[in-house]
């Protein structure tokens, strides 16, 4: 657990700017802020399809810190679950300087404050309104006239309860459109108010959950001295939804990373969006996301009441637009608390010191493992080393010192000298246990070192005990060592530290170069498109044509004297397939023959085709007479439609081996060359690419125009295509370009 009292690891890597409560912040150059109180005004540019390039980021300033504040539903009743509320709002308002406003018709005063019978009968317009209604419907269209912006629905039997509960939630969200004010909920919590510790300084930790409990861990760690400011609590989401809250606190100035608990994501592309912005900003989000099993995923969506999305699309995404997605929430607070205060690194090289052999060899596999890269120190900096350290003990990286020149004036200098190495960017110090007075100096000395330099300190805490002075008031007491108490969670976090401040120095948008008018392959595509109807192999191809992709030469014939022509003209060895809209697995009917090189052998299989095809009682355009491709890599690119994100592309290892070994990588449009070529090295078997075994590399560049034309296709014909799937698509040798064998096409 990182740990710190009134400090920060170092300076966040945004510069800092200010902005007095209550201010509209800043329009930045890559979001829109929407009208005040309303709904997020529309994004200035949109893509072929219409939709948005950049996000909304609402105005959320007088929700967080509203200048007035009323309670429909307020009640001062012991033993009333709204009494507790209404309790806890009020010196919740006291806390931000808000004037809190009662409203019951059953009661005078609430605690002592004058209670007012309806809303109609507010004194002054309110910021915030707090529903503890069992039906905020009513009430939601009374706001407006009131000048209430937002508005919190704690009620919960909506989506999470099933069908009636989901009409119930459709019915609250057509009001809250209706009404132009911006909702929290239903099924939300008070955590959105909690005291939020005002004496802690640096870059803060913004959180969102859609489930109140789980975020629990994340704000414990106020209390050893990491700063948070915000909550959203964001429940069903009607209205506001985890995509607001993460484009507005990427824009807060104090923000110096995201936590996030998500259940179902409301809207894919709105998500995208979001986290675009968060990229573009340099704030790193940290997401936990549930659903990567199909019993996680059901849970998840039994309490939400929203789709959670296939999980390897959502992990796809995420990876897309750097979003750090960990597991635990203990992981989730770890890595969001490093990211929110460490230093931009000066080296990607990691450093392991450690007084045990074994510790440091332990660790080492871990790092390395987690693709941390531990540079082997130079020869001249192993003999600086030596001077302190046995020449025995290996100091090559991981670093043994044997124990004990820790104790005395060894140890500092042999921590600088570690740090000073150009090629370390980050030092880790894994104290396994409490051996004082030995680890006692170890982490005062790791403390007064990183004051002493910019480059990241970890320790790793490995006591269970953790009441350690050590520990609790030299280690947690330090504002610039970051602090774990597992080896894991100090790996992942390192390694999400180095991946954020890698990947947003070379960020570039994928929306930036998202088509915004249709190509004129689009136009040619469109007249192919078949809709609600499967197209033919023939007619699949004529569509990859026309966004440029090589087909074999090939003719489509309805004779077998027509076949030995089209053989003659196309050249031998020839392959002949059936063609038709409902044959989807031609090999397995025996619809395919290869191989062939006479026209008598042309005649026959002709022959034979089309009378298995009569026999099996498939109707057929006719058959394919196609160049045969006999050298390449197989592989698959394809496009499916995923109910959150729209059109997906997938490529991966092509023929049977798509189905055996499932090794595919996933892309979310948009997304340029860098994605595609990053997609290819997530293949376990990309090695297939370079060549192997004495066969000459894959012509990859080809491979990746492939994928890219799929991608516009997708883009473009969205709405129209919903699945292609191009198996195989033959990789020539470099330079050779690649060739569609085959392809399946299916129309909306």
């Amino acid at each position: 657990m990182l740990g710190s009292t009134h400090g920060t690891l170092s300076t966040h890597s945004r510069p800092a700017r200010v902005v007095a409560c209550g201010e509209q912040p800043p329009h930045t150059a890559h979001g829109t802020v929407g009208p005040a109180g309303g709904h997020p005004g529309p994004a200035a540019d949109l893509d072929v399809s219409g939709r948005p390039l950049s996000a909304a980021v609402p105005d959320l300033d007088r929700f967080f810190r509203p200048a007035s504040v009323a309670v429909v539903g307020a009640s001062d009743s012991e033993g009333r679950p709204n009494a507790g509320i209404t309790r806890q709002l009020i010196a919740w308002a006291d806390r931000v300087g808000a004037r809190l406003h009662p409203v019951n018709p059953g009661r005078a005063t609430v605690f002592g404050r004058p209670c007012h019978p309806a809303v109609a009968d507010l004194p002054e317009p309110v910021d915030l309104a707090v529903l503890l209604v069992a039906d905020p419907v009513p009430v939601i269209e009374q706001l407006p006239a009131a000048g209430v912006r937002f508005a919190v629905a704690f009620a919960s039997g909506f989506a999470e309860t099933g069908a009636d509960g989901a009409a119930a939630q459709d019915r609250l969200a057509d009001a809250v459109r209706r009404s132009g004010v911006r909702l929290l909920g239903p099924n939300t919590n008070l955590n959105a108010f909690e005291s939020f510790r005002d004496d802690l300084d640096g870059p803060a930790i913004a959180l969102i959950t859609q489930s109140g409990h789980q975020g629990r861990p994340v704000f414990a760690l106020q209390e050893l001295g990491i700063r948070l400011t915000h909550w959203a609590p964001t429940g069903n989401e009607a209205d506001l939804e985890t995509a607001d809250f993460l484009s507005y606190f990427a824009s807060r100035p104090e923000v110096g990373a995201i936590a996030a608990y998500v259940e179902g994501l409301k809207d894919g592309r709105s998500f995208l969006l979001a986290a675009d912005h968060a990229a573009r900003e340099g704030v790193p989000v940290v997401a936990v996301k549930v659903g990567r099993t199909e019993t996680g995923a059901r849970t998840a969506a039994s309490h939400t009441g929203k789709l959670t999305g296939a999980d390897g699309v959502i992990d796809a995404a995420m990876r897309q637009f750097g979003v750090i997605r960990v597991d635990g929430l203990d992981e989730l607070q770890d890595t969001a608390a490093l990211l929110a205060r460490a230093r931009k690194p000066l080296a990607e090289g990691v450093a392991v010191y450690s007084i045990s052999g074994g510790t440091g060899a332990h660790f080492a596999d871990l790092a390395t493992a987690a693709g941390l890269r531990l540079p082997v120190l130079s020869d001249a900096k192993q003999a600086e080393l030596h001077q302190w350290i046995p020449d025995y003990l290996n100091v090559a990286n991981p670093i043994d010192n044997g124990g004990h020149p820790v104790g005395d004036r060894r140890g500092p200098k042999i921590i600088d000298a570690i740090l000073d190495d150009p090629s370390i960017g980050v030092l880790i110090c894994p104290i396994t246990g409490p051996f004082p007075p030995m680890s006692d100096k170890l982490a005062r000395d790791l403390v007064a070192a990183a004051e002493r330099t910019d480059k990241l300190v970890c320790v790793v805490w490995g006591s269970p005990v953790g009441t350690e002075e050590a520990y609790r008031s030299t280690l947690l007491g330090s504002s610039r060592v970051a602090t774990f108490r597992t080896f894991g969670n100090c790996v992942t976090a390192v390694a999400a530290y180095l991946g954020h401040h890698r990947f947003t120095a070379g960020y570039r948008s994928p929306f930036d170069d998202a088509p915004r008018t249709l190509s004129p392959s689009a136009r040619k595509a469109r007249a192919l498109l078949r809709p609600g109807n499967r197209l033919s192999e023939h007619a699949a191809k004529q569509l990859l044509r026309a966004y440029g992709i090589r087909v074999p030469r090939e003719q489509l014939v309805t004779s077998a004297a027509a076949a030995v022509r089209a053989a003659s003209l196309v050249g031998y060895p020839v392959v002949m397939k059936a063609s038709g809209p409902q044959l989807a697995h031609k090999s397995e009917l025996g619809l395919v023959k290869v191989g062939l090189t006479s026209a008598s052998q042309v005649r026959d299989a002709y022959r034979e085709l089309t009378e298995i095809a009569r026999c099996e009682g498939v109707p057929l355009d006719g058959v394919l007479v196609c160049q045969m491709i006999e050298r390449g890599v197989e592989m698959v690119v394809g496009v499916t439609r995923d109910s959150l994100f729209g059109p997906t592309v997938t490529v991966g290892l092509g023929g049977v081996l798509v189905e055996v070994l499932r090794d595919v990588a996933v892309g979310v449009p948009p997304f340029g060359e860098e994605q595609a070529r990053a997609m290819l090295g997530e293949l376990r078997g990309h090695a297939l690419l370079s060549g192997v075994r004495g066969a000459p590399p894959a012509d990859v560049d080809a491979l990746v125009e492939v994928v890219l034309r799929v991608q516009r296709m997708a883009l473009e014909l969205d709405g129209g295509l919903a699945e292609l799937d191009i198996n195989p698509l033959v990789v020539l040798p470099r330079g050779q370009g690649a060739v569609a064998l085959d392809a399946l096409a299916v129309c909306h």
